[in-house]
């Protein structure tokens, strides 16, 4: 089978993953790509039901199997249901992609308390809720050697803003900021039971959710003073680096962050001194 751009080897066939906010843009991406390389998916939506659906149906059409399931990851009762039908439709949960995330920008001094909850809650609740509930399930299930050599993968998809300050933006940074030391927080606590914990941190990346960033020439000129590399990034850029922390390709991979940004987080700005 073949993913996006190119030939996907089955590295992950047989084990099920739960794609947090894959109804579009890098989620959605990442589902499609899981999907090609042999897993079942989640394909979880909060809103967007028709954009979930259509991907569930590209994932059966490349030859998979997926499931689209509505919840809020920012409430308990949700993500313990996601959890549920996943497990009762494909007996278990292997890996987790917590992607689901927002943006609600403001002016600090103008940012509502609302605001910041709404960024919070999702961002960084939402990892907590639905990385607890996978280790949960990987314990319960216990190892399967011939699938994995961990008993279970969980991925944050966090961003270079975990790094790189961003005002106008102090709810998303903080939220990112906190994904940030909670994954390496639960990677060192978990890594003794062979749950193996690491975030992918995007940076420009062509989605619905930056679109007034890239969609003129202008605009996409202004951006790749940003980027050393030279290019804006495409969801398969983020898709194929989970694909490989999802597999025993990357098994002594643990509490990292890979930044996957063509160079931002090397601040360009001082390539001629600042």
């Amino acid at each position: 089978m073949t993913g996006e751009h190119g030939v996907n080897e089955k590295k992950i066939t047989g084990q099920t993953a739960i794609v947090t906010g894959s109804s579009s843009g890098i989620g959605a991406g990442i589902a499609r790509e899981l999907g090609a390389a042999g897993a079942n998916v989640v394909v979880n939506y909060a809103g967007n039901r028709d954009g979930a659906n259509e991907v569930v149906h590209q994932i059966i059409e490349g030859g998979g199997s997926a499931i689209a399931v509505k919840a809020d990851v920012s409430r308990e009762e949700d993500v313990a249901s996601m959890f549920r039908e996943a497990i009762d439709t494909y007996g278990t949960v292997d890996i987790l992609v917590s992607n689901a995330g927002v943006q609600k920008d403001a002016a600090f001094l103008d940012m509502t308390l609302d605001q910041w909850n709404r960024v919070i809650g999702i961002n960084l609740t939402g990892a907590f809720l639905c990385a607890r509930e996978a280790a949960r399930e990987f314990l319960r299930r216990g190892l399967v050697p011939e699938r994995s050599s961990a008993l279970g993968k969980i991925i944050f998809i966090s961003s270079v803003h975990e790094i790189i300050p961003w005002a106008g933006h102090v709810n998303y940074a903080a939220s990112k900021g906190g994904v940030m030391l909670f994954m390496k927080s639960i990677a060192q606590e978990l890594g003794p039971q062979k749950i193996r914990v690491n975030s992918i941190a995007p940076g420009a990346i062509k989605t619905p959710i930056n679109r007034p960033a890239w969609e003129t020439p202008e605009a996409e000129a202004n951006l790749l003073n940003l980027i050393p590399y030279n290019r804006v990034g495409e969801p398969v850029d983020i898709a194929r680096a989970a694909v490989w922390l999802a597999s025993d390709a990357s098994d002594y991979v643990h509490g990292t962050s890979l930044l996957v940004d063509g160079g931002m987080a090397l601040y360009p700005g001082f390539a001629s001194g600042g």
